[in-house]
């Protein structure tokens, strides 16, 4: 290792077929971006109008009424709230992972756990769903073909629940049977499903329109039964609620961001297309369902009703068959037409909801979230089997034991919270990640993402009571029984944080960069320090001043500091085996030890030899292990290839680490008598100004704040008002240079001093990717020392990694 840290530059796997050997080998695999605009709408159409619409429809008639029309166009624009959030969030950051990686990101935890565990629920809950409506179906189709009796009894046990729940469990049992053999649904097959499903949807709605036209008295199926609201709000609300699942597709469409072409522009729009899209349609199938359908003497026998009863409380006790049975009605061949279709929409949906839901759960057991099993991959398959299998037993339990309702009402609560994180997650971010590349920004902020937080919160309640919060297990119960599984789940999953995931997050950490010796220099008793201090080292001609360096901002900031240094082996050569090479690296760490206790022995100072394939990720898993404040790194000024800016490693860890960055040009070993701070206002700036607080109050150095302007101009803005008040009680003055040429004006004002302290440029994410064009410039030209200052801004990190990946 050396002050520049070299080595080839490594990628972490995102290739779950390597998941078993991910502490062994670091190769990234990325996406080819060949989805246009239509292929990513394509896809948000197609998991909107999903298995949902032909399920849940029948039950939200029979919640709100006629104003199930109403509730869909609601629906869309309570949609819109977060849609929105995920356009933002989804074109500034277009890699697999979405709200999941997000919340992970951006809020504390246990929110990145808790997002990962309602995600795996929310779509093992909906698979479930997707089941039990085909067992539905096909029981059905079976009735209507056979000439079976609706309720009938197969060999005198098997009834009609139980073959539909029978047939639930064997689709779920062969689509991860399909899983666990690696074949999956292609993008083809799935643009094929879905203008399948819209052809017999647009048929469906044009015969029911028809049929509601020919009816004389139409107009009272939707305002004189009793009314256009009978159950008023709470039905309203409550149907928008039981099929909210069904407007989730833009999950789909950030998920599959990292495939599409000019995704900052492209993810938005498919975002919004595809919302504009499936609303109308929806608002469509309602008015065709409750208008073009009769209650005839044999429907209103089979629902339980009078043969007077209004057309949507028929749809309602119909349940799952309601749209089914409205097509048998006006629609040639309507029944096995919509039947097919609605077999064809679940088994699309089965595979797909299978496939997500072990992935998460996959994705979890390797982060060591949830046991290792998970992430376990069949030697021969490739395929991650345990997390299959297990994520399948799941599925096929809420199938059996919970209602259709039910199940339907804890996918939504689930989504719903899911939601309520990412909209949050937005607004946090215009205030913590303002250096954000962002192509589409949610206007008014922060007002529709609370908006949406608001409204999705004010859903779920309605929901619940909608569905009835009887306690116990009957038709008034649906409700609390989505209630008590959800709160069950949430709880289970607070016991699995805090008593398995968080502890085996830390026992990964030091799995993968173990510690070889730690040596703590003498110090006295104190209290607890505020910060932790890391620096890297291995050069013993740059420990003095990364040392030097290090012991001012530790005393000034009531911080400890932590010195590694890093022993690599080869990717084929065992973790363990590098033990017998760290004599060298000890010496280095008792330099570093001599010289904080020489010079200021009241800081808390140790040391540690850490063993790695790879001298970044062993730097960036002590920075997540050790809950590092402050990394200082050292450079020489070298650059090898045209793409890497400062050093291999030194640009993975400037982007990777969540904390702030220093990197240090090593110049001279001198006094700082004298610091330049070149002006340029936004938060690294900030943050190099406050460094040069510190090493200036501790060397008793005078100060210069340099701002250049563009000639023609005069005068300082506020940005270097603001610079200087950092600086105020220091001996400061501010230097005021009319220029075109910013870094030749700095680099010639820094002769003059020993040290240049210049925070990270805002251009520098899409142009040189790590500080920005002017600091790396600075740094390479200035012949003193340079302190090149980032401020930690948490995902910009990520995008910045994943712009790296594709220039």
């Amino acid at each position: 290792m050396t002050d520049e840290p070299s080595g080839s530059e490594s990628r972490v796997s995102a290739d779950p077929s390597s998941a078993s050997d991910q502490t062994e080998s670091r190769v990234e695999t990325e996406l080819s971006r060949d989805m246009s605009l239509f292929d990513v709408t394509f896809i948000g159409v197609g998991a909107m109008i999903g298995a949902g619409v032909f399920a849940l429809t029948g039950f939200a008639a029979g919640l709100a009424g006629p104003a199930l029309t109403l509730a869909f166009l609601l629906n869309g624009a309570v949609a819109l709230f977060t849609a929105v959030s995920y356009a933002e969030l989804g074109a500034a950051f277009p890699e697999a992972g979405g709200g999941y990686l997000w919340v992970k990101e951006a809020l504390v935890d246990p929110n990145g756990f808790y997002a990962g565990w309602m995600s795996w629920f929310a779509h093992a809950v909906a698979c479930s769903l997707y089941a039990v409506t085909f067992g539905v179906f096909l029981t059905e189709f079976v009735v209507f073909g056979t000439g079976l009796t609706r309720e009938f009894v197969l060999f005198g046990v098997l009834d009609r629940l139980l073959v539909e729940k029978l047939l639930a469990t064997l689709m779920v049992s062969l689509f991860a049977y399909i899983n666990y053999r690696g074949a999956e649904e292609t993008g083809k097959a799935g643009v094929v499903v879905t203008g399948i499903k819209m052809a017999i949807l647009a048929i469906f709605v044009a015969f029911g329109l028809l049929a509601t036209a020919h009816t004389p008295d139409w107009p009272q199926k939707f305002v004189a039964h009793p009314s256009f609201a009978p159950h008023g709000i709470v039905g309203i609300v409550g149907a928008m609620g039981f099929t909210y699942i069904a407007f989730e597709g833009y999950e789909i469409i950030v998920q599959s961001g990292e495939e599409v072409v000019d995704p900052g522009e492209n993810v938005p729009k498919a975002v919004f297309y595809s919302l504009m899209i499936v609303v109308p349609i929806y608002f469509l199938v309602a008015i065709a369902a409750i208008g073009g359908i009769e209650t005839t003497a044999e429907l209103a026998g089979r629902a339980g009703l009078t043969a007077g009863a209004p057309t949507w409380q028929l749809l309602g006790n119909l349940g799952e068959l309601g749209i089914i049975e409205a097509a048998g009605q006006f629609v040639p061949y309507g029944v096995p037409l919509l039947l097919l279709a609605g077999l064809t929409a679940t088994m699309s949906a089965l595979n797909a909801t299978v496939y997500s839901s072990s992935r998460v759960s996959f994705a979890m057991g390797r982060d060591r979230s949830l046991p290792e099993q998970f992430a376990h991959i069949h030697e021969d398959k490739r395929t991650p089997h345990w997390a299959i299998f297990l994520s399948a037993a799941l599925i096929v339990v809420m199938a059996l034991t919970l209602p259709i309702e039910a199940v339907a009402a804890s996918a939504d609560i689930m989504f719903i919270l899911l939601f309520v994180q990412v909209n949050w997650t937005v607004v946090k971010m215009r205030q913590t990640h303002p250096d954000l590349t962002r192509t589409f920004e949610v206007p008014y902020m922060p007002w529709p993402p609370l908006i949406g937080i608001v409204l999705q919160f004010l859903l779920t309640p309605f929901l619940l009571s909608a569905l009835g919060l009887e306690i116990g297990l009957g038709p008034d119960s649906h409700g609390f029984i989505a209630l008590v599984t959800t709160a069950l789940w949430m709880g289970i999953g607070l016991v699995v944080y805090y008593g398995y995931a968080a502890p085996r997050e830390e026992e990964q950490l030091e799995e993968e960069t173990p510690t070889v010796a730690t040596e703590r220099a003498p110090a006295p008793k104190r209290a607890e320090r505020d910060q932790r201090i890391l620096v890297p080292i291995a050069n013993p001609e740059s420990v003095e001043q990364l040392m030097r360096t290090a012991l001012d901002l530790a005393a000034e900031r009531n911080a400890e500091i932590e010195v590694m240094s890093v022993v690599t082996v080869p990717q084929q050569t065992p973790l363990s085996e590098g033990r017998q090479f760290a004599g060298a690296e000890r010496d280095v760490l008792q330099k570093a030890l001599d010289i904080a206790a020489d010079e200021r022995p009241e800081v808390p100072v140790s040391g540690r030899v850490r063993i790695s394939h790879d001298v970044a990720t062993a730097i960036l898993n002590t920075v997540e292990q050790d809950d590092v404040d402050l990394v200082l790194l050292g450079w020489r000024g070298r650059s090898h290839r045209r793409d890497i800016v400062l050093g291999s490693n030194l640009d993975r860890v400037v982007t990777g680490a969540r904390c702030d960055v220093l990197v240090e040009r090593i110049g001279p070993v001198r006094d700082v008598n004298s610091i330049l701070v070149p002006a340029a206002g936004g938060p690294h700036a900030e943050f190099a100004a406050e460094i040069a607080h510190a090493i200036g109050v501790r060397n008793d150095a005078r100060v210069t704040v340099l701002h250049v302007a563009p000639e023609g101009t005069s005068g300082a803005d506020d940005t270097v008002a603001a610079t200087a008040s950092v600086l105020d009680d220091l001996d400061t003055e501010t230097v005021l240079v009319e220029s075109d040429d910013v870094v030749g004006t700095i680099v010639e004002e820094a002769e003059h001093h020993d040290l240049t302290v210049v925070g990270a440029s805002r251009e520098g994410l899409l142009q040189q990717l790590v500080f920005g064009a002017i600091p790396e410039e600075v740094g390479r030209r200035v012949d003193d020392t340079v302190i090149m200052a980032k401020r930690d801004l948490g995902i910009t990190s990520r995008i910045t990694r994943w712009i790296r990946g594709r220039r």
